[in-house]
C-alpha cells in the first residue's frame, strides 16, 4: 500500500533496462555514446507528447529532486527577494530554499494550507494572501505527497503570472497518476520523478522549462555558454548509464497502452473503494478530501487514539501490509497508495484489519 515513493516497473520496462545495460557493455565507449545515448531523443519526444509541450522544453533527469533543485538553485534572485512555498511541500525542496535563504539572504515565506479543504480555492487564497511586492518566485506541489491533496495549480499560476511572479510546480506525484497536460496547469517550470507513476526505472526524472525561460536558468552542473539556450544543458551530469534513460521509452509505451484517463479512473476507483469502506467506521477519519478534483490514488487516514507509527509497524509486522506513517506538525496519519495492480481482495483485507483496530485498538502483545 505504498507506491508513493517508487512504483514497481512493468516487466517490459525492466527487460528493456537489462537489455540496454548489456548492450552498452559491448564496445562500451562507442556503444554508449554513439548508438544508445542519441536514442534518448526519442524518449524526450515521448515525454513531451505526454506533457503537451515541445521536446526542446524537456530535460531528462534522475528524479524530481534534481529537476526542482536545478530550478530552485538556478534562478537568479537577490537578497530580500521572497519565495513562497507551503509547510506541506516536500522537505528536500524546503531545505533547498532554506540553504539559499541562509547563504544569500533570500526570504522564504511558508503558508499553511487547509487539510482536506471543502473548496480548493482555499488553497489558492492562502498563496494570494502571502504575496507582497517583494515576492519573485512561488513553489507549489501539484499534489501534496503527505495527503494526496491536488492543488488548484492553474488558478495559482495565473494569479502569480498576473503579478509578475514565476511559478515552479513540484509534480513528483501528479505526472502519470492523473491525466493532464502542460496547458491545463499553466506553469513556468515543472519537475517530476518518472519512477513513481510512470513506472520507469528507478533514478529517472523529467524537467520542463518554458522555452523562452531556458536561457535565464543556470545549469546545476556547469554547461558551456554556447548551450545557454538548449534544454540539454540541464543534463550535463558527467558519465551516466544510457540504459535507464532509454527504458523510459517502454514506460511511456506502457502508460499510453493503458491510457492516461483510464489509468486515472482505475487509481481513483481503488482509493475510493477502501476509503468508502472505512469512512463510516467510528474513530476513523481522513486527512484527504473525497472530492475527485482534490485527490486520486493517494489518501491519508487516521484512527483516533492510535499512534500512526505503531499502526504502521503493526500492519507490516503482523500482516505484511506496507504503509507510510506520516508525522507532521499540523497532522498525523497513515498514507495509503494502491496502484493499478492492487486487487479488491487486498483492499478488503486491509480494510478489515483497520476496522478491527478502530474497534479494539492495537494488540498489546
Amino acid at each position: 500500500m505504498n507506491n508513493g515513493g517508487v512504483s514497481p516497473s512493468p516487466r517490459i520496462v525492466t527487460e528493456a533496462f537489462v537489455r540496454y545495460t548489456w548492450q552498452q557493455e559491448d564496445a562500451t565507449a562507442y556503444t554508449m555514446w554513439q548508438i544508445l545515448e542519441p536514442q534518448s531523443e526519442t524518449v524526450r519526444t515521448g515525454l513531451a507528447e505526454m506533457f503537451g509541450c515541445s521536446p526542446e522544453e524537456i530535460a531528462i533527469t534522475r528524479n524530481a529532486s534534481e529537476s526542482l533543485e536545478i530550478l530552485l538553485f538556478g534562478l537568479d534572485l537577490k537578497s530580500g527577494d521572497e519565495i513562497i512555498a507551503n509547510t506541506q511541500d516536500y522537505p528536500r525542496m524546503l531545505t533547498t530554499l532554506r540553504q539559499r535563504e541562509l547563504r544569500e539572504g533570500l526570504k522564504l515565506k511558508l503558508v499553511k494550507i487547509p487539510i482536506a479543504p471543502n473548496d480548493p480555492d482555499e488553497i489558492a487564497a492562502a498563496y494570494e494572501r502571502a504575496i507582497t511586492p517583494r515576492t519573485k518566485l512561488l513553489l507549489i506541489s501539484h499534489q501534496i505527497n503527505l495527503t494526496g491533496q491536488i492543488t488548484p495549480i492553474k488558478k495559482v499560476c495565473e494569479m502569480a503570472r498576473a503579478r509578475g511572479i514565476e511559478t515552479i510546480v513540484d509534480g513528483a506525484h501528479s505526472f502519470a497518476q492523473f491525466d493532464f497536460k502542460r496547458d491545463d496547469i499553466g506553469c513556468d517550470y515543472f519537475g517530476t520523478s518518472l519512477h513513481k507513476w510512470l513506472y520507469a526505472p528507478k533514478g529517472t526524472g523529467m524537467l520542463y522549462v518554458r522555452k523562452e525561460k531556458i536561457p535565464k536558468v543556470w545549469a546545476l552542473m556547469a554547461a558551456e555558454d554556447k548551450n545557454r539556450n538548449d534544454i540539454r544543458k540541464f543534463e550535463e551530469i558527467g558519465t551516466h548509464s544510457a540504459a535507464m534513460r532509454l527504458a523510459i521509452g517502454e514506460a511511456v509505451l506502457f502508460h499510453n497502452a493503458i491510457g492516461g484517463k483510464r489509468k486515472e479512473e482505475r487509481l481513483r476507483y481503488l482509493s475510493r473503494y477502501w476509503m468508502d469502506r472505512l469512512k463510516n467506521i467510528p474513530k476513523v477519519g481522513f486527512n484527504t478530501s473525497f472530492d475527485p478534483a482534490q485527490s486520486c490514488a493517494i489518501a491519508n487516514f487516521k484512527i483516533d487514539g492510535v499512534d500512526p507509527v505503531k499502526l504502521g509497524s503493526y500492519l507490516m509486522a503482523k500482516h505484511k501490509i506496507f504503509t507510510t506513517p506520516i508525522i507532521h506538525e499540523e497532522f498525523t496519519g497513515i498514507r495509503i497508495t494502491p496502484n493499478v495492480y492492487t486487487t479488491l481482495w487486498e483492499l478488503d483485507r486491509f480494510s478489515n484489519i483497520v476496522e478491527d483496530v478502530a474497534k479494539k485498538g492495537l494488540p498489546t502483545a
